[in-house]
């Protein structure tokens, strides 16, 4: 069974685009979907959908995020201000937090 990449990132974290339409972007995790490698990423890859009216709701053109595949973003650092690599540390008390690859910031908080 393959090793997901969507492992190192959780909902709420603030990621950055590395390729596509919307390369640069930051926004705040909303959905992992660890089966499929994809994430969902708050006003990023807006798609346009076409929507037929109901009884509940009216029909019409809807914006919504697409999902983006996990190696295309990267989790940012707020003291490096940019996408990094992940990687884990242990505290004494044997819980494991998210560190910075760069400048060993602890991601979680």
């Amino acid at each position: 069974m393959a090793k997901h990449e969507t492992g190192k990132i959780k909902k709420g974290d603030t990621v950055v685009v590395l390729t596509g339409k919307d390369s640069g972007k930051q926004g705040q995790v909303i959905r992992v979907q660890n089966k499929k490698d994809r994430v969902l990423i708050e006003r990023v890859n807006m798609i346009k959908k076409h929507q037929k009216p109901t009884q509940n709701s009216q029909g019409g053109i809807i914006e919504k995020e697409a999902s983006i595949h996990a190696s295309n973003i990267a989790l940012s650092c707020p003291k490096c201000k940019k996408g990094v690599k992940v990687g884990y540390k242990y505290h004494d008390d044997g819980h494991k937090v998210r560190v910075c690859r760069n400048c060993g910031e602890e991601l979680d908080t």
